[in-house]
């Protein structure tokens, strides 16, 4: 394999050509393919030729299982979902808010991937922000600010009867299951650090951060909008431009994503899984904590929360 990574020159992002996933792979090229995906945040591999099988062989060697739980899999395929619309449909794009995967989970996903069975001819971007520069970024009044503060996630503003795709959603191709699931909330620190970098990130998104924890919900609002403004500053954020054929792989853990439009009249159908954290980062996170010497903001999992303060 002559793998070549072109890095954006942005942001974050890059693409990966001279490797073919449709064949088994070594653990050396699966190490090369995560060094590139750390490195860069998001990835896209290029000219790729994919059945589900494929795709679910790639996925279990980057890690375990994540969770999709608003959203059907394939039949017979239990980890795969279908990002699909369809040429006449009029329902808003999908996940065109910005967010992180399933951010309301306790162990949300450490990254996704998407791959492109049918990609229209126009339109159809996905937008990346990274998180390492937009907390890099802030000012040191603001890092101490949000120091130790904890984000209330929630998937009520989409996945709940009320929510976006809930009851009102009519004539979506996508197997969409809203439920009252999605009104329970989930304690995340507002800083993460990675479990494989070590690097800090901002950890908030516009489309599951609902509150603070401790905080009322006028000063919650006001944190968060400025936040929310700040972590998809042009500066942060990569325009990725699908292709047929193309795989991609990002980091839950440290970038944004936003889907966008434009390709009204075109079908648009793409295979995606979700990859939790590998074993060894869970075990490492256990040691810390059993320690009492890593970085609060750091490690700490996620803690179950009531309801907004």
């Amino acid at each position: 394999m002559t793998l070549r990574v072109e890095p954006s020159g942005v942001g974050c992002g890059a693409l990966i050509r001279g490797v073919d996933l449709s064949r088994p792979h070594s653990p050396a090229e699966i190490n090369l393919i995560r060094r590139a995906w750390l490195g860069h945040q998001v990835i896209g591999i290029c000219d790729q030729n994919l059945e589900i099988s494929d795709l679910e062989r790639f996925a279990a060697a980057l890690g375990p299982d994540g969770d999709d739980p608003f959203i059907a899999s394939i039949a017979g395929h239990p980890r795969v979902v279908e990002v699909r619309r369809e040429a006449d449909e009029t329902t808003p794009v999908f996940a065109e808010a910005w967010h992180s995967d399933w951010s309301f989970l306790e162990a949300s996903p450490a990254g996704t991937l998407l791959y492109g069975k049918i990609i229209p001819p126009v339109g159809g971007d996905t937008l990346f922000a990274n998180q390492y520069a937009a907390y890099d970024a802030l000012s040191a009044a603001m890092k101490s600010r949000i120091s130790g503060l904890q984000g209330i996630h929630a998937a009520r503003r989409s996945y709940s009867p009320g929510g976006v795709y809930g009851e009102r959603d009519k004539g979506r191709s996508m197997a969409i299951r809203f439920s009252e699931r999605a009104m329970a909330t989930q304690l995340h620190p507002l800083v993460r650090r990675h479990l494989e970098t070590g690097r800090s990130a901002l950890f908030v998104n516009m489309g599951y951060t609902i509150g603070i924890d401790g905080m009322n919900e006028t000063d919650a609002t006001a944190l968060l909008t400025e936040l929310f403004a700040h972590q998809t500053r042009p500066e942060f954020v990569y325009r990725h431009r699908w292709s047929p054929g193309l795989l991609t792989l990002w980091d839950n853990r440290c970038l944004l994503h936003t889907a966008t439009g434009g390709y009204q009249g075109h079908q648009r159908f793409l295979w995606r899984i979700t990859i939790g954290e590998r074993r060894a980062d869970f075990t490492k996170r256990s040691k810390c904590l059993g320690s009492g010497l890593c970085d609060s903001n750091a490690v700490h999992p996620g803690r179950a929360s009531s309801g907004f303060p």
